[in-house]
């Protein structure tokens, strides 16, 4: 059985090229280990990056991209597979079942709605699958400060930090996480 990993990231580059060089490494690792990308769909920003990056190497990826956005971002047309659904609940649900981990790479709200949805089950027990942050120059510095305060004030629970990884590069997620 291969290993699937979602990866969660901006549909734009942001503002530090030290971004786009982790999310190439992260999928240059990924091919190297023959493990699939299940990532969003895109062609643009992180996205598009790191499904080059793995489809370059000759890995596999699966987009899962909902069908209104196939207007609004411009969709990969070279993946693996693609799995076109109706909405983004769907896109979500659809990415965590196909994956045994996560990473969530520097982004925006849905990266964050993302990440957060799927520590959220964790929490709630639906599943324990390793969640990674790739901590790209102190991006996710102070979100991890953040969940160790609520778990620490009792808001969340300590098994947590037990599914949950950090590290500054791609590399060194992978080892923390497989």
């Amino acid at each position: 059985m291969s290993t699937h990993i979602a990866v969660f990231c901006g549909s734009s580059l942001g503002v530090h090229s030290s971004y786009a060089r982790e999310a190439r490494q992260l999928g240059i690792l990924l091919a190297e280990r023959d493990i699939t990308l299940v990532y969003g769909g895109g062609k643009a920003g992180l996205m598009g990056v790191i499904a080059d990056s793995v489809l370059e190497r000759g890995g596999k990826v699966i987009g899962v991209i909902p069908e209104f956005l196939n207007t609004r971002e411009r969709k990969h047309e070279n993946l693996t597979q693609e799995i076109q659904v109706e909405t983004m609940h769907q896109r979500k649900t659809i990415m965590y079942e196909l994956s045994d981990a996560a990473i969530a790479l520097p982004g925006g709200f849905g990266t964050l709605d993302e990440f957060f949805e799927i520590i959220t089950w964790n929490q709630l027990t639906l599943h324990s699958k390793m969640v990674g942050l790739l901590n790209v120059d102190n991006f996710y510095e102070h979100l991890y400060q953040h969940m160790l305060r609520a778990r620490d004030h009792e808001f969340a629970p300590s098994m947590l930090v037990e599914h949950l990884r950090m590290a500054p590069t791609a590399e060194a997620l992978l080892k923390l996480m497989i």
